[in-house]
């Protein structure tokens, strides 16, 4: 799931890592950038032909309810004090994990991450806080999707 995601080379680069790295399919929140924006289209190597994805309803509420209600645990990828690290067992013991990944500057909003079930943090070294948001998306789609 992106949230505010607006930068369309951002948008097809999350969607050419989701298309490789198994995942089912994008949700994108209204603010996001449209994927068939000429330039994410590009990014993405045709990838946004090739998986399912489409825009949320009114998010984070009735968003969250639903996931909630197809039986989907949710991970908010932020950088706070609570976060559990990203190769957490917990995680990868989810059967069904919804990633939520959010705004290049902004990161998620304070409602999304207290909604979710787990916000999760990528560990980093040399003093590095964050990495850009497609770069997030690749490890945490390798790390938490499906490699069956």
């Amino acid at each position: 799931i992106l949230e505010n995601v607006q930068n369309p080379t951002n948008v097809g680069a999350i969607f050419r890592s989701a298309a490789a790295l198994g995942m089912d399919a994008v949700l994108l929140t209204p603010g996001c950038s449209n994927p068939l924006y000429r330039r994410s289209a590009r990014v993405s190597m045709g990838t946004v032909f090739q998986i399912p994805w489409t825009f949320t309803g009114v998010w984070p509420e009735e968003g969250m309810a639903q996931l909630k209600e197809l039986g989907f645990k949710t991970a908010a990828m932020a950088l706070r004090d609570d976060s559990v690290s990203i190769d957490d067992p917990k995680l990868l013991a989810e059967e069904k994990l919804a990633i939520i990944l959010g705004s290049e500057g902004d990161g998620l909003t304070n409602n999304t991450i207290a909604d979710c079930d787990y916000t999760v943090r990528i560990p980093m070294s040399h003093g590095v806080d964050s990495l850009n948001v497609a770069a997030a998306s690749a490890v945490a789609f390798w790390q938490l999707g499906s490699r069956k």
